[in-house]
């Protein structure tokens, strides 16, 4: 049976001295050694995978224990934790958190609380999932348009760039339909050009 551990900070302007300490002290009060320290400097938003305790998870024996200051230092969403809860206690090992006072191991009173983690993280999906589902309906409700934002910014400086073409196909009487066709903009991005530009004469051409 190994002992270990875990110290994670999000970024290099935190240290981990702290959580070192406040382990140190627990294990010393309990006489407990722990074989190995596992410490690193990443945000839970990185995967599991990219993490010091990825691989943790997968060196883990039967009877190892991991010890963390708070289950928050774990991951970052109850589902995460959940995950990891569960690859420790199918290999029969422990979570132990300070803050919490956790002792997860392979009892039925850990079962108990993994199943109401469990069923947190489902009821806290299913509500992300509504929250979703109610935010999309309601913005097209009001009419507005879903996905990337039409850049009329863009478009503006395409039609400026090509103030002489524009003109040239306006005095040929090419209608501001099928420029806008040509120039990959809207009629009514060519209506406003045309008008900003003060080409009065040339606002005879409007039909398709």
């Amino acid at each position: 049976m190994s002992v270990y551990g875990y110290i994670r900070v999000s970024s290099n302007k935190q240290t981990c001295t702290h959580q070192h300490f406040e382990i140190e002290q627990f294990a010393r009060k309990n006489n407990i050694h722990i074989d190995k320290w596992i410490e690193e400097t990443i945000s839970s938003r990185n995967p599991l995978n990219k993490r010091q305790l990825g691989q943790l998870l997968n060196n883990l024996h039967n009877g190892d224990i991991v010890i963390s200051v708070e289950i928050s230092r774990l991951g970052r969403s109850l589902l995460e934790v959940m995950r990891i809860l569960e690859t420790c206690l199918n290999k029969d090992c422990q979570v132990w958190t300070l803050k919490e006072n956790y002792r997860l191991g392979n009892d039925i009173q850990s079962k108990v609380m993994a199943f109401a983690f469990g069923l947190s993280a489902e009821i806290e999906r299913n509500l992300i999932s509504q929250r979703t589902k109610t935010s999309l309906e309601s913005i097209r409700a009001s009419g507005k348009r879903l996905g990337r934002p039409f850049s009329e910014q863009s478009n503006k400086l395409k039609l400026s760039q090509n103030t002489k073409k524009i003109k040239k196909l306006l005095d040929k009487g090419i209608t501001r339909y099928q420029i806008s066709k040509i120039m990959c903009v809207t009629p009514a991005t060519v209506s406003n050009f045309v008008k900003r530009m003060g080409w009065a004469g040339a606002m005879v051409n409007t039909s398709c």
